[in-house]
């Protein structure tokens, strides 16, 4: 899958729409290393979308949602 820029993206939010979260910006950043000074894009970088495993577990959840036993 890949993800073209629009003027102003930024890597986190590129990740924010295309996974949902925030916490695999350096998976997206890994897999495209000729871009990795970039901090904010311009329009029309095309960027490689690695897959990602984005089930959430009980590791991954806040304190407060946490179920107690």
């Amino acid at each position: 899958m890949t993800y073209t820029t629009v003027q102003g993206d930024k890597w986190d939010g590129i990740t924010h729409k295309m996974y949902g979260d925030t916490r695999f910006t350096d998976v997206l950043i890994a897999a495209n290393p000729q871009y990795r000074k970039i901090y904010i894009f311009s329009a029309g970088v095309i960027l490689d979308i690695p897959e990602v495993e984005t089930k959430i577990s009980a590791d991954n959840l806040p304190p407060w949602k946490k179920a107690e036993g």
